[in-house]
């Protein structure tokens, strides 16, 4: 059943919304799917905050117009569902990665992030990305590090004096 073109309208519109706020887009052919895989990657997109879509390719063109998609708009050819990152850039790298290991039906063909097209030999690399809570949690480490070791050479002259002392008493009680 082929879309009216108030239809189309809306599809392109949302499509457009929501590629302005996504950090990257990983674009994946899907044929080959059932419909019960298709739902489990639904369902693991939406759990992840991954917005996933199958689009018309020229409706998608029509979308990324604009965007920092609009890099990619030249490849789009085939069938292709697209999951947009909105959370945090690798989450739909995440995402697609996981179910393309467990379905190879499941083939990446986009990637894009930051304005820029990426071969898709770096789907895993953009994969591994940390997510925010990660990437805080490493940054309060890195922080944290030179204050520790400030405090632990400030306390070393103390500790070593208690040290000395203690070996000084086991000595002369060893006697």
């Amino acid at each position: 059943m082929s879309l009216t073109f108030e239809q189309k309208k809306a599809v392109v519109a949302e499509v457009a919304e929501v590629a302005a706020g996504a950090h990257a887009l990983v674009a994946a052919e899907y044929s080959g799917l059932t419909v019960d895989q298709m739902t489990d990657l639904r369902r693991e997109s939406r759990s992840a905050g991954v917005y996933l879509r199958v689009v018309k390719n020229t409706l998608a063109r029509r979308a990324f117009d604009g965007t920092e998609f609009a890099c990619v708009s030249d490849q789009l050819a085939g069938p292709l569902v697209l999951a947009f990152s909105q959370a945090d850039p690798g989450a739909a790298a995440r995402v697609i990665n996981d179910f393309s290991k467990k379905n190879d039906q499941l083939v990446v063909k986009l990637l894009s992030i930051g304005g820029q097209a990426l071969p898709v030999s770096e789907l895993a690399r953009l994969a591994s990305l940390p997510n925010r809570e990660q990437a805080l949690s490493m940054l309060l480490g890195v922080m944290k590090a030179p204050i520790q070791k400030f405090v632990r050479t400030l306390a070393e002259p103390h500790a070593k004096l208690v040290r000395t002392a203690a070996a000084v008493r086991d000595q002369k009680q060893a006697a």
